[in-house]
């Protein structure tokens, strides 16, 4: 549980001060070291984070179980990554229909998939790492809001090509993460057994 933890703080710690750094001329951190070598120390931290939650996540099994969902949550979670996949999709593609309503679509995705792993499992690990990102994604949230980040703005042109490509690519992803790459990746069936 310790690297699990340890990961969770190193991770976040990182994403949470980028979201909350200064922006002002002089004091932000991103222009004074520039651009690359910022984002080299920001991925580098990030991915030490990553490989340490995602190690000590399979460490810590078999975790305390806190509570018991119900199967119905289980399949609810699987309801809930098909649109979380497709907003994920939507972050990544020309500004569509769904990035400008969403605004925010990698938190909104991120947001949708923790809660729905929340929701179907209830062991200390799963608790700990998804209730991080939840918080993670509504923290950050309020954060870009607060900076005025409102998205892609009212003016920004619109292609149905984002909005294809994210059905499309999100529809792929969520299939073969369901079908194939989640019990690989995270030891772990998808579907409710």
């Amino acid at each position: 549980m310790t690297y699990l933890i340890l990961g969770i703080i190193i991770f976040f710690g990182a994403h949470l001060f980028s979201a909350f750094r200064s922006r002002a001329p002089g004091k932000d951190l991103k222009a004074r070291l520039g651009y690359g070598p910022f984002m080299g120390l920001y991925s580098l931290v990030s991915a030490v984070g990553l490989g340490m939650m995602i190690w000590g996540f399979g460490a810590a099994r078999p975790a305390p179980i806190l509570y018991s969902p119900p199967t119905g949550l289980a399949h609810l979670n699987l309801a809930l990554m098909l649109p979380a996949m497709i907003l994920l999709a939507a972050a990544y593609l020309p500004t569509g229909r769904i990035k400008k309503a969403v605004k925010h679509p990698m938190l909104a995705a991120v947001k949708i998939w923790a809660l729905g792993h929340l929701l179907a499992n209830g062991e200390l690990n799963s608790v700990l790492l998804f209730g991080s990102f939840l918080a993670y994604g509504v923290i950050d949230r309020i954060a870009v809001k607060k900076r005025g980040d409102i998205g892609p703005g009212p003016d920004a042109p619109v292609s149905a090509i984002g909005d294809i490509g994210a059905v499309v690519i999100g529809a792929g992803a969520y299939a073969v993460i369901l079908l194939w790459l989640h019990p690989i990746l995270f030891g772990m069936p998808a579907l409710p057994q």
